[in-house]
């Protein structure tokens, strides 16, 4: 196998994490919210879009967390 083979196959391979990480984002932004945002919206998101969410999310938890109050 070449250099250039390999380096194809690691980057194909760090796409392909890329993908999976932007996938799990994208569905725990969708079970996060409740039906309040569809798949097709939560992969319209920019990126910018979902980091905000998933701020806001984990900030949700943390008080939610630090009060004792069911999340679910």
């Amino acid at each position: 196998m070449s250099k250039d083979d390999r380096d194809l196959i690691a980057y194909l391979k760090d796409f392909d994490n890329q993908i999976k990480n932007m996938k799990m984002e994208i569905f725990k932004i969708i079970w996060f919210m409740r039906g309040g945002i569809s798949h097709q919206e939560a992969l319209n998101l920019s990126p910018d879009d979902r980091s905000v969410i998933h701020h806001l999310v984990k900030e949700n938890m943390e008080t939610t967390k630090k009060t004792g109050q069911p999340f679910f």
